[in-house]
């Protein structure tokens, strides 16, 4: 997801507790796999825009909650925001759904290009945020970030701490490059320790507050059998985390959350990183918040092509006094920090799940 990297809190001692229970999901996760699998299902030839707008859903998002709507006509595509999937408490001023947004937008035009619908960003209505595409017909342009658009997730676990070769960072400067939008590569471990400092501090804030642990709780999937009902949201074992029966859940994730328990884990996994991205636009508005999705989606598609692993460790700016600190940290004060990356080596996890693509199209005429 884009901002929330929690991990199911549910995966510690309260979890193993419950095992034998949790053992009666598992035949759900063949469905669940299979599911999953076949959202990723390579596009034909000549795709339709359907089939485009599914390659679009595989974009990250925050909580997985898949804030988006597409409206299509014949080579042009909208993609509004879908209010009614907002997260309000971690995300007030919908910074991360337009992040979101251009996320999906810049796989819809990746897409497009790698089979021969070269296209471009026509307009962002910067007051209801919707995002006009225009495709046209041309020379079909693959990439390896094309390919990498079913491979790419947010891996939310212990990275195997092998060091960067300067060629690879490179080439993930090189792809991010979006105009308007700086990207920072942190790499020294004095840098990346002091980041981390900032993340438990934030984190703990965010732990403390029964608003974000609610909303939070509302987008956990417990179970496949859940998942795939729901279609979105954060399912335990794409955290790499066991699975347990909702009531179950539901009960124990209040009851176990615990500040310490999960700043140890980001201590783990940010130490276990060899590199940390921070992605920053430069103003603070939808314009540039669709730019910067549009960066961080080249940079996460060059980082899966690659055989790099990605999960955002966004605390610092979630929680506005941290922000503040952040930035000047950063050495940009009065400048609002977008997006903060670990980056690094690792196995991959089960994929998440995304709703039908018939579940977020929207008539034409209603995004006209």
């Amino acid at each position: 997801m884009i901002q929330n990297r929690r991990d199911f809190i549910v995966g510690s001692a309260a979890t193993a507790a419950m095992l034998p229970l949790a053992a009666c999901g598992k035949a759900d996760m063949a469905e669940y796999d299979a599911a999953a699998a076949k959202l990723r299902e390579t596009l034909a030839r000549d795709p339709g825009m359907l089939d485009l707008v599914r390659y679009a859903t595989l974009a990250p998002n925050g909580h997985n909650s898949q804030p988006w709507q597409f409206s299509i006509n014949g080579g042009f595509a909208s993609i509004l925001p879908d209010l009614s999937r907002r997260t309000p408490v971690v995300d007030p001023d919908d910074h991360h759904l337009f992040v979101s947004l251009g996320c999906a937008a810049e796989n819809l035009l990746i897409a497009g290009a790698a089979h021969g619908r070269p296209g471009q960003m026509l307009f962002l209505n910067n007051d209801g945020g919707r995002i006009d595409l225009g495709l046209d017909r041309g020379k079909a342009d693959s990439t390896a970030l094309y390919d990498a658009i079913p491979k790419r997730q947010s891996t939310r676990s212990a990275y195997d701490g092998r060091a960067m070769p300067v060629e690879n960072l490179k080439l993930l400067e090189a792809a991010s490059k979006v105009d308007r939008v700086s990207v920072l590569l942190i790499t020294d471990k004095p840098r990346r320790e002091a980041v981390l400092e900032q993340v438990i501090a934030a984190n703990t804030r965010q732990m403390d507050d029964p608003a974000f642990v609610q909303e939070l709780k509302q987008w956990v999937r417990f179970n496949p059998a859940q998942a795939l009902a729901k279609g979105d949201g954060l399912f335990g074992p794409t955290s790499g985390n066991t699975t347990v029966p909702t009531f179950i859940g539901q009960t124990l994730f209040s009851q176990f959350l615990d500040a310490d328990a999960e700043n140890k884990k980001y201590a783990e996994h940010i130490r276990s990183s060899p590199g940390i991205a921070v992605f920053i636009g430069d103003k603070a508005d939808k314009d540039h918040w669709v730019k910067v999705g549009r960066s961080f989606q080249r940079f996460a598609l060059q980082a899966t092509a690659l055989g790099l692993r990605h999960a955002h460790i966004n605390q610092p700016i979630e929680v506005p006094e941290a922000r503040t600190q952040f930035a000047g940290w950063l050495g940009m004060p009065g400048v609002r920090p977008d997006l903060v990356i670990r980056f690094g080596y690792a196995p991959a996890l089960p994929m998440s799940l995304r709703r039908n693509v018939t579940d977020v199209l929207i008539p034409w005429e209603i995004s006209s």
